[in-house]
């Protein structure tokens, strides 16, 4: 199963709807994606959290749901 980057940002924006997110198709596979994901939630959080964060709401599509490798930006804002 291939995604879309569509797809991501709303899985992303389901679990923190007020989140900047930009996701690209890295190698156009619908298999890895570049995703940035700048939200206020994040503030004080440490980056490891932060993509704690995003990976709970990718939750489910890694591997077995078709996203192989995502290379995760995020910040507060």
């Amino acid at each position: 199963m291939t995604l879309k980057a569509e797809h991501l940002v709303e899985l992303v924006r389901r679990h923190l709807p007020e989140a900047e997110v930009t996701a690209e198709d890295m190698r156009g596979d619908g298999a890895h994606f570049a995703l940035t994901v700048v939200c206020r939630e994040f503030e004080g959080l440490s980056r490891i959290e932060q993509h704690r964060r995003v990976y709970a709401a990718l939750s489910g599509h890694i591997v077995d749901g078709g996203l192989h490798a995502v290379q995760l930006t995020t910040r507060a804002g």
